[in-house]
């Protein structure tokens, strides 16, 4: 029921909004269960034009399908490492920490999406999570399974651009400055996903399909800490949809 108030919710409030796209957040939870979404997604998303929706822990498929229905687009966020069981393996070290219920509510959500071609933008966890759905792996900590002079953690860092993609469409064909909070990353990318961006340790930074743009920073970080450029990014999500 909290679900489908939620939706309905949106869906009203799209309609005062001269049908602004109605975009969906994926969320991390509490200790206690409560949901967890930074405001940097969904302030970005407004002053992209779209109207966001927090999509609480949802449990089953017709949940989930019910909720995709009533989106325009997806947002995959950041937060909690992928539990390696979802692409067969066992936990590397003690740095692997999940949230049982997030991966399950979370591969629901992106099946749902994928299902129903719905555009989505997967950022940082996101970005692996929809790698492991479509039949990718992860590496499950850098700093030890692939040692770097690269900081991924708390960092900035370039990348490097290959080809035609939905980033050099918006920013050209040079390397950006991007800022880095993770310690997980693709390892082996999922057949067909288009890899557009490594970092100079060969980190995949970003990758694409007709229906998925994934980037492992946070565009939404950069733009909340004054970097503008970045709106153009959720503009060019939204423009999509």
């Amino acid at each position: 029921m909290l679900l489908l108030a939620l939706v309905a919710g949106a869906s009203l409030l799209a309609c005062s909004r001269n049908l602004s796209p109605v975009v969906g957040v994926s969320c991390s939870r509490s200790g206690s269960g409560s949901t967890l979404l930074p405001t940097t997604y969904t302030d970005a998303l407004s002053s992209a034009g779209a109207v966001p929706l927090v999509i609480p822990t949802v449990r089953t498929e017709a949940e989930a399908q019910a909720v995709v229905a009533a989106l325009d687009g997806i947002v995959f966020s950041g937060g909690e490492d992928v539990d390696p069981a979802w692409y067969g393996e066992e936990v590397w070290n003690e740095t692997v920490e999940v949230d049982a219920v997030r991966d399950s509510s979370d591969v629901l959500l992106a099946r749902a999406a994928l299902a129903a071609g719905k555009p989505v933008l997967a950022i940082c966890r996101g970005s692996q999570l929809l790698n492991v759905v479509l039949g990718g792996s992860l590496f499950q900590d850098i700093p030890s399974q692939l040692p770097s002079n690269i900081g991924h953690s708390g960092t900035v860092h370039k990348i490097g651009l290959s080809g035609e993609s939905f980033l050099s469409r918006i920013y050209g064909p040079d390397s950006l400055l991007v800022n880095s909070f993770h310690h997980q990353a693709v390892k082996n990318p999922a057949p067909g996903i288009t890899v557009i961006a490594r970092s100079s340790d060969g980190i995949v930074e970003a990758w694409e399909t007709d229906h998925i743009w994934a980037v492992q920073f946070h565009p939404e970080k950069l733009l909340r800490s004054g970097d503008s450029r970045w709106l153009a990014l959720f503009h060019e999500f939204i423009a999509s949809i």
